[in-house]
């Protein structure tokens, strides 16, 4: 087969489609022949040199894909060969066919295009044990989303809305009107506006009940501050840096809660659970069109270097494709 491989760390040059070995399902795994995989920025971290695949997992980059079950591993049960489908993975979906637990596949919802499908397996996954399962997002809550323009942005304000959240997002003015159209009741322009100030302003001086957070250290005390009383704020990203000074004391007057996560290092058994929970709870909402895979661009797989350009830029809204 091919795959995207990374000749060394560096820039999107370094992304080479070249002849690899097939793999080979081991138990409770399934090869699957993939259409489609995703951008996200944990591979460009990964081609930097910065983000290194966890034990075991493929060393191509790619946490997500679309395609059809090629193979079965021993023990296997409940998918069949031909089927089309949707998987969370560790690596590899930059390629033409790859190994995953079987407890990290989904079925492509109904009335999803399977190219599309590539879009959803790992901003469902995030998003769903982040807000919903770690944080209990609950109708009648605030929640803000900070990178609204983002993949992980643009689902979460759809599964925001549909869970009955007010939903406020931080992104450029260029993103605003779609993100609105997408659901977000407010939009912040975090290069001009405080968004402490135009949180509290939005509601009445409450806070957010939930925030969802990727920019780490650089948004630490002002995402506490943003917090309401018995908030919960949720960090999975550190492109703002990893050291950031947390007042103890707002945190205990405000009885809130800091989380920092991350997806991809998680065992398989807890990546099934979440699975199980996003084809559970997620999965009926996309069917019914109250959710739906917002995609970019589509770009030829062999071509990753171009997708990682155009998500470098941070002009894009929503998700970038690599499709074969």
């Amino acid at each position: 087969m091919r795959a995207v491989t990374i000749t060394k760390p560096g820039g999107p040059e370094a992304l080479v489609w070249t002849h690899v070995p097939d793999p080979e399902p081991g138990p409770g795994e399934v090869v699957v022949e993939v259409r489609a995989s995703a951008v996200n920025r944990a591979d460009l971290l990964q081609r930097q040199g910065h983000y290194p695949p966890p034990p075991g997992a493929s060393a191509y980059p790619g946490l997500e894909c679309s395609g059809t079950v090629r193979a079965l591993g021993p023990g296997v049960t409940g998918w069949w060969v031909g089927q089309e489908v949707c998987a969370l993975l560790a690596g590899g979906g930059y390629a033409e066919q790859v190994a995953v637990p079987a407890g990290q596949l989904l079925p492509v919802p109904a009335g999803v295009d399977l190219v599309d499908a590539a879009a959803l397996p790992e901003v469902a996954c995030t998003v769903w044990s982040n807000v919903v399962d770690l944080a209990r997002l609950t109708e009648g809550d605030t929640l803000l989303v900070h990178g609204g323009g983002s993949g992980i942005g643009t689902f979460a304000i759809q599964l925001g809305v549909a869970l009955g959240a007010t939903v406020v997002v931080t992104a450029r003015s260029a993103k605003h009107e779609r993100l609105r159209e997408l659901g977000a009741a407010h939009t912040i322009d975090y290069r001009e506006q405080d968004f402490v100030d135009e949180v509290r302003r939005v509601t009445g001086g409450r806070g957010a009940d939930v925030i969802l957070d990727i920019m780490g250290a650089s948004y630490l005390p002002r995402n506490v501050a943003a917090l309401a009383t018995g908030g919960r704020l949720v960090v999975i990203g550190m492109q703002g840096g990893r050291k950031g000074e947390l007042d103890l004391g707002m945190l205990l007057a405000k009885r809130a809660a800091v989380h920092a996560t991350a997806l991809r290092s998680r065992p398989v058994e807890q990546k099934t659970a979440i699975a199980r929970g996003v084809r559970e709870q997620v999965w009926p909402l996309v069917e019914a069109g109250r959710i739906r895979p917002v995609v970019h661009a589509r770009v030829d797989m062999a071509d990753a270097a171009a997708a990682h350009r155009l998500v470098e830029t941070n002009d894009h809204l929503g998700k970038v494709l690599l499709v074969r």
